[in-house]
């Protein structure tokens, strides 16, 4: 068994109940992660209050980062013991959860689980903007809203690392005075 946040019905924060469940079995091709750390992101709000639809009951929380527990059959990519992230897979607000490997990236010296795990979905977006969406180039100028979030975090840092002046709006002083935003 195994402790997981489960929603039974749609609303606010009091419908998140913590409950013993059983421990999910990883099947071929999969993994079972320790999770260390979770991300919340609006999805997971959205996803309670019942704005975008769901089967329920379920776990809510799509990204986090762990260790490996177990492995499916045929899994060779990792091994029991391997740190690991991913998003876009339901049901992390869990002790643990089943992933498929081809969704796993390795967590890398130096960044830990919690890092990895918030920065997931927030990182491939900023990184999607700021090479895919356009590429950004050294000397372009570079507007940033919502600077002090956790996207506009990421994209000030990867727009000035690819050579960009970097402008950001913020909601308030206290946000402009603080983090990335004041550095820009």
């Amino acid at each position: 068994m195994m402790q997981a946040i489960q929603i039974t019905q749609t609303g606010g924060a009091e419908v998140l109940v913590r409950r013993e469940l059983p421990t999910p079995t990883p099947g071929p091709g999969e993994a079972l992660v320790r999770i260390e750390a979770c991300g919340v992101n609006f999805i997971d709000i959205y996803l309670r209050e019942g704005r975008y639809p769901s089967t329920l009951p379920f776990i809510p929380g799509q990204e986090a980062a762990g260790v490996v527990a177990a492995l499916g059959p045929g899994v060779t990519a990792f091994k029991v013991g391997d740190r690991v992230a991913w998003c876009g897979i339901p049901g992390t607000y869990a002790a643990l959860a089943v992933a498929p490997i081809a969704r796993l990236i390795a967590i890398p010296d130096g960044v830990t689980t919690q890092q990895a795990a918030a920065a997931m979905l927030q990182g491939m977006t900023a990184h999607y903007l700021t090479n895919s969406t356009y590429a950004i180039q050294p000397g372009d100028a570079v507007l940033v809203h919502a600077g002090a979030g956790g996207v506009g975090l990421l994209l000030i840092q990867m727009a000035k690392r690819l050579g960009a002046r970097v402008f950001a709006t913020v909601s308030n002083e206290e946000k402009a005075a603080s983090g990335s935003c004041s550095r820009c």
